[in-house]
C-alpha cells in the first residue's frame, strides 16, 4: 500500500509540472529511458518525498514505463479496436505476480471468452468478473457493459479447486453459491408478495424508525424486500469472514436498491448502510484497487446520512434522542476515507479522516467493567454495548436506557399483535361476505384499513370482473400467444382485473414465473382437484422452506447493524497510523 502512496504522489507531482515521461528528455524514440535526466528528477524529488534517491527513481520508472505501455496500448486500440483491460487478481495471485496483470481482447467478444482466458493464464476456475461494482454478464459482450481500453476489472473468485477440494466436489459448491443466491432471492420473493392474509404464514412489513409501517407502493415495496434481504444475507457472510460470498449477495441487493424510487431510499439510512458494507468488502479482499467504485460509493453513503440524519443528525436526534450508536457507521466511514486517501497519495486528507476516526474510536470504546455491570444485571451483550454508547459511557443512564428500549420493544410488539388481530378480524368478516382472502386483505390495503371503504372496494372491483368477464379468454389467447404459459396467464389477468397490458407487463416483471400462492387461488374452481392439491401441497412445503431460510438471516434485533465490537476497525487504525507515521510518509 506504501508503494500505490509513492506512486500516487509522484503522479501529482509530475502533472503539476507538465512533465510527460514517456516524452523526450526522459524517454528516446525507442521508448527506453533517459537516464540522465530521470536520475536528475529522482534527485529532486526524493527530498521532497523523504525517500532514498534509488526508491524514487525505481517509482518513477515504472511510473514512465507504464505510460509509455498505455500509450503504445491506446494507438493498437484506435488501429485494431483490440483493447488493454487492467485485471485486479485474487489475493493468492496478485501476491505471486510483483506486475499489475493486464490481458487483451476485443470489446465486442462475450465476457464468457474472457472468464476462459483468465482462467487458462492465470489457473482460476469459478471466477466472477465485477466492473465498477457490477458483475459481467457472461453471455454479454464486454462493450454493451460498460468495459473500455484500460478498463479495471476484479477478478473474484467463487471457489478454489486446486488445493481445497476435488473437482466434482468444486462443482458442486460452484453449484450451491448459485443456488444460494437464487434462493435467497426466491425467498424473499415470496415474502414480499404476501400481504397477511393468511394468520399463520409469515411476511415482511417496511417499518420507518419508529416501528410504524410504511405505505410504499407495491413494486418498490418487492424491491425494497429482495435489496434488504440480500443485504442481510451478506451482513450474515461478513461475518462468516466469507467475504468473496458475500459480495456476491451485496452486490445484488445494490442492484435492487436501484429499483427503490429516490424519495424512498432519502429517508432509509439501509442504502447508505449497503454501500459502506461494499467497500468493506473491497478492503477485505484487498480489492481498493477499485479506487473509483470505491470512492463513489462512500460519498453516496455519506449523502445518504446526510438526508436520513440531517446535517448535525438534528433528525436523528429527533427520532431516537442520542446518535452515539449510530456513530460506528460514521467511524467507518470516515476510516474507509482515510485509506481511500492516503492510497491515492493524498497523506493530508487521509490524517484529517483519520483524526476524526480516532476521536470517534475512542468515544467509542467501552470500559469492559462497566460492560460486566450491566450484563450481570441480565442484560445481553448487545443491549450493554450499545446502552453505553447511546449514553456515552454512563452506566446509570445506559441502564434505564436498555430498560426502556426493552419496554419500548415489548409496546411496540403488543401493538402489532392488536393490529395484527383487528386486520385478521377484518379479512374474515369480508371473507365470510363471499370475497377472497387475498382480495380483502388487498382492499383493507387501499383503504387504510377502513372495513366499509374495503367493501366498497370489493364491490366495485366484483362488476368490473364481471363486465369485462367475456373476454377473458381472449385476453388469455393473447398471453398465450406471447409465450407465457395458462396458468400464469390467468393469475396474472386475475390480478389485474383483466387488463392484458397490466397483466403483460406484470409477466415480464416476473420473468413468467409467479409464486406458487398467486397461482394457488384459482377464481374458476372452488374445489380443485386431488392431483392439483397434491402439487400446491408440495410447492407450499418449498416455500415454507424458502422463507425460513430467509427469515434465518434476518437480524433479530432492529440495531444489530450498529452491534460492532470494533476489533476490525482497531486493527485497521493501527495500519493506518503506521504508514502515515513521518517514517512512511512526509
Amino acid at each position: 500500500m506504501s508503494a500505490q502512496n509513492t506512486e500516487s504522489k509522484l503522479k501529482q507531482m509530475l502533472k503539476q509540472e507538465k512533465i510527460q515521461l514517456w516524452n523526450p528528455p526522459f524517454s528516446d524514440e525507442s521508448s527506453d529511458a533517459g537516464p540522465q535526466h530521470m536520475e536528475e528528477l529522482a534527485e529532486r524529488y526524493a527530498p521532497l518525498l523523504r525517500l532514498p534517491v534509488t526508491e524514487v527513481g525505481g517509482a518513477l520508472e515504472l511510473i514512465r514505463q507504464q505510460a509509455v505501455k498505455r500509450g503504445k496500448e491506446r494507438q493498437r486500440f484506435r488501429e485494431t479496436s483490440v483493447a488493454t483491460l487492467e485485471l485486479l487478481l485474487p489475493r493468492d495471485h496478485s501476491k505471486e505476480t510483483k506486475t499489475k496483470s493486464h490481458m487483451e481482447t476485443r470489446l465486442d467478444a462475450r465476457a464468457q471468452e474472457l472468464v476462459d482466458r483468465i482462467g487458462e493464464d492465470f489457473g482460476l476456475k469459478y471466477i466472477k468478473l465485477i466492473l465498477n461494482g457490477r458483475t459481467l454478464c457472461v453471455d454479454q459482450p464486454l462493450d454493451q457493459q460498460g468495459v473500455k481500453n484500460h478498463s479495471k476489472v476484479m477478478v473474484l473468485k467463487v471457489s478454489d479447486a486446486e488445493w481445497k477440494l476435488q473437482l466434482s466436489e468444486e462443482e458442486e459448491k460452484e453449484k450451491n453459491q448459485k443456488e444460494s443466491l437464487q434462493r435467497t432471492q426466491k425467498g424473499f420473493q415470496i415474502l414480499s408478495e404476501r400481504d397477511g392474509s393468511e394468520d399463520s404464514s409469515p411476511f415482511l412489513e417496511i417499518a420507518d424508525q419508529r416501528g410504524n409501517p410504511l405505505t410504499i407502493p407495491p413494486q418498490e415495496k418487492k424491491a425494497l424486500i429482495l435489496a434488504m434481504g440480500f443485504h442481510e444475507k451478506g451482513r450474515s457472510l461478513m461475518k462468516k469472514k466469507q467475504f468473496d460470498l458475500a459480495l456476491c449477495h451485496l452486490l445484488q441487493a445494490d442492484q435492487q436498491f436501484s429499483r427503490c424510487g429516490s424519495a424512498l431510499l432519502a429517508s432509509v439510512d439501509n442504502f447508505a448502510v449497503l454501500q459502506l458494507d461494499v467497500v468493506w468488502c473491497y478492503r477485505a479482499l484487498e480489492a481498493l484497487s477499485c479506487l473509483e467504485d470505491g470512492r463513489s460509493r462512500l460519498q453516496r453513503a455519506e449523502d445518504c446520512f446526510l438526508r436520513c440524519y440531517g446535517e448535525r443528525h438534528q433528525r436523528l436526534l429527533m427520532i431516537k434522542g442520542n446518535t452515539g450508536r449510530e456513530e460506528v457507521l460514521f467511524l467507518r466511514l470516515h476510516l474507509l476515507q482515510s485509506l481511500l486517501s492516503y492510497i491515492e497519495g493524498n497523506d493530508a486528507q487521509a490524517r484529517q479522516q483519520l483524526s476524526k476516526v480516532e476521536t470517534l474510536y475512542n468515544r467509542l470504546c467501552l470500559d469492559s467493567e462497566k460492560m460486566a455491570q450491566l450484563m450481570s444485571l441480565g442484560f445481553t451483550e448487545r443491549e450493554a454495548r450499545l446502552g453505553l454508547r447511546a449514553c456515552e459511557g454512563d452506566l446509570q443512564e445506559a441502564a434505564i436506557h436498555i430498560g426502556n428500549q426493552r419496554q419500548e420493544r415489548e409496546e411496540l410488539k403488543q401493538r402489532e399483535r392488536k393490529r395484527r388481530s383487528r386486520r385478521m378480524e377484518a379479512i374474515s368478516s369480508l371473507s365470510e361476505l363471499g370475497f377472497s382472502r387475498r382480495d380483502a386483505a388487498r382492499a383493507l390495503q387501499h383503504a387504510d384499513g377502513d372495513v366499509d371503504r374495503a367493501y366498497g372496494i370489493l364491490l366495485d372491483s366484483s362488476g368490473s370482473a364481471q363486465a369485462t368477464g367475456c373476454h377473458s379468454e381472449d385476453s388469455v389467447e393473447q398471453l398465450l400467444y406471447l409465450g407465457f404459459q395458462r396458468d400464469v396467464s390467468e393469475a396474472a389477468l386475475r390480478l389485474t382485473g383483466g387488463d392484458v397490458q397490466l397483466a403483460t407487463q406484470l409477466l415480464l416483471d416476473q420473468q413468467g414465473v409467479l409464486s406458487p400462492e398467486l397461482l394457488a387461488e384459482s377464481p374458476s374452481s372452488e374445489e380443485p382437484s386431488t392431483s392439483s392439491s397434491t402439487s400446491t401441497a408440495d410447492m407450499s412445503t418449498e416455500d415454507s422452506q424458502l422463507v425460513d431460510e430467509a427469515l434465518e438471516d434476518i437480524a433479530r434485533h432492529e440495531e444489530d447493524y450498529l452491534d460492532l465490537n470494533l476489533e476490525e476497525e482497531s486493527e485497521l487504525i493501527a495500519t493506518m497510523k503506521t504508514y502515515l507515521s513521518p517514517a512512511h510518509s512526509v
